[in-house]
């Protein structure tokens, strides 16, 4: 697996001469994937709406220019044009042609996972026949001096819920899903169903989650209570799973005490901590996983740390599930968590 700074940009070549951010760019590229699968009726004729996640995505990042301001230069100010042009909800909502709300969320890191439980609300409480929920944050500079400064910035890979994790990894993408309500019409067979959602905020700590999950139990509690589901009925959990000492050792004893014996799946380890579009990207791998009937590896984990209570799994895992929980923690301690159901057909 390839650097992040070493990938080729072959996703940003349709989009980069449009004059948008990296992470309107990604958005752009992720919701025309999604359409193409959902197929233009999903949005044809019908009030549309787009709410999507996002933290340093809805940032100033335009440091070039502000460099040269403050040596007293002139600086180029097509830095300062392209970001007013990349709000990620109003530039797709624009881009699309759609007339439902726009909005987007900077929720820190369960920004995407939020935006996915709103979309679904807006369309339960009639404001929409379709929205497109997502997340999306690229990489810059402001994002890792943020964390280098924090210090938990691994420089090797990172091992989520392991013994010798040494902190995250960032990372960058986007992930877009195309809700409809259940009883409209289907063309396309739904690849899987939103069950509930639930949110809560600890109020605890800039950065740290509370130490003993108060927030996190409220929001999974919130949303089994939403899905109508047990414990019992969950195959498998999506952890946060960051790999920092703090985030792994408060999720994971919460998770073993209210869904215990329940698979773990952490997929940071592949992808690294993409802000505030990881909620998306991994509500869309539940879907996926559930579809396939299978969890990946949990790639970096290989040591059991007992205070963690909850081991991932190490290798390709059959699962027959038809109900999966992926949760969400972030700074200024807010959590959020997905209840998640298998569709009529596997997700691409």
């Amino acid at each position: 697996m390839l650097p992040v700074f070493e990938v080729p940009e072959v996703w940003s070549a349709p989009y980069a001469k449009d004059g948008l951010t990296a992470s309107a760019a990604l958005l752009l590229c992720a919701a025309d994937e999604a359409l193409r699968r959902a197929g233009p009726q999903s949005i044809a004729g019908k009030r549309v709406g787009v709410v999507i996640g996002t933290s340093t995505g809805a940032s100033l990042d335009f440091l070039d220019c502000y460099r040269r301001w403050r040596s007293g230069g002139e600086p180029d100010l097509a830095a300062i044009r392209r970001y007013g042009r990349s709000n990620p909800a109003v530039m797709l909502a624009r881009r699309l042609g759609l007339n439902g709300p726009a909005l987007t969320l900077t929720n820190a890191c369960s920004s995407g996972t939020d935006a996915i439980g709103l979309g679904a609300a807006w369309i339960r409480l009639g404001l929409c026949h379709t929205v497109l929920a997502g997340g999306t944050d690229a990489l810059n500079e402001i994002s890792y001096n943020g964390f280098a400064r924090l210090m938990v910035a691994s420089p090797e890979p990172c091992r989520p819920f392991d013994l010798k994790r040494a902190g995250l990894n960032l990372g960058e993408g986007a992930a877009v899903l195309v809700l409809e309500a259940e009883g409209e019409a289907r063309r396309v067979q739904a690849c899987g169903y939103i069950l509930g959602y639930g949110t809560c905020s600890d109020a605890h700590h800039l950065t740290a989650p509370h130490p003993e999950a108060r927030g996190l139990r409220r929001a999974l509690q919130d949303c089994l209570d939403h899905s109508g589901i047990q414990a019992g009925d969950v195959g498998f959990v999506n952890v946060h799973g960051t790999a920092t000492a703090t985030n792994d050792a408060v999720e994971g004893p919460l998770l073993a005490e209210m869904l215990p014996g329940i698979p773990v799946s952490a997929t940071k380890g592949f992808t690294g901590h993409a802000l505030g579009a990881a909620g998306a990207i991994e509500a869309a791998f539940v879907l996926g996983c559930l579809g396939r009937g299978e969890l990946p590896p949990s790639r970096g984990f290989s040591v059991v740390d007992r205070a963690v209570q909850a081991e991932p799994v190490r290798e390709r895992t059959c699962v027959d599930a038809q109900n999966a929980i992926s949760v969400s923690l972030a700074f200024g301690g807010l959590n959020a968590a997905l209840a998640l159901s298998r569709g009529d057909s596997p997700c691409a």
